[in-house]
């Protein structure tokens, strides 16, 4: 089992309209206290980015936000963390959350948390990283993207050790289990016959 000192949780900066989802957030924040795990994120003040950065901090944990200066200036950025980075781009923001971070959690989100957990299945793919990555799957929330993947593997052009690299657990005492147990191996994505 692994101790995470950080892990990176991508989200909405949006609230959306599910309480499920809120009080999913409230739960993983209020057990990344309990675990004494930092919190690493995307430096937002608003949407589910906003909620679980408030909840570590009202619980005395920490928080670590890594946002692009322009984000930050358009007051989206959140001002009372423990740590703020503000870096040049996206990209750069990117690079530092998984420098910085011993897992990855997607929480609900839309492109900007997509294109994230996205990039960071194709570092492990491609071995440029081996840290867990686990979505919170709230109400079936990530079940098409997880059903894709399964459709990709099941036409060849995705192997099934790299499907195996994302977990999706409901609950988020679960998949922060799930995540300390698992381990990552490389995988090249290429398939020979």
């Amino acid at each position: 089992m692994h101790k995470f000192q950080r892990v990176c949780v991508f989200c909405a900066s949006s609230p959306g309209t599910d309480p499920e989802i809120t009080d999913a957030t409230i739960e993983l924040g209020k057990l990344l206290v309990e675990r004494d795990i930092e919190l690493v994120y995307g430096g937002g003040a608003v949407g589910l980015m906003g909620l679980i950065a408030d909840t570590v901090m009202s619980r005395g944990g920490r928080v670590t936000g890594i946002i692009p200066t322009d984000l930050f200036d358009d007051e989206v950025g959140h001002e009372s963390l423990t740590a703020l980075e503000k870096v040049d781009s996206m990209h750069t923001r990117k690079a530092l959350m998984y420098e910085m971070s011993d897992a990855f959690i997607a929480l609900p989100g839309g492109f900007g948390t997509l294109d994230e957990l996205a990039e960071t299945l194709t570092w492990n793919q491609l071995g440029i990283m081996a840290k867990p990555v686990g979505v919170l799957n709230i109400n079936g929330f990530w079940q098409p993207l997880l059903d894709q993947f399964d459709t990709m593997v099941k036409r060849t052009i995705l192997k099934p050790s790299n499907r195996q690299t994302l977990l999706a657990e409901q609950c988020p005492a679960a998949l922060l289990d799930a995540l300390a147990n698992h381990s990552n191996s490389h995988n090249p994505k290429w398939i020979r016959a």
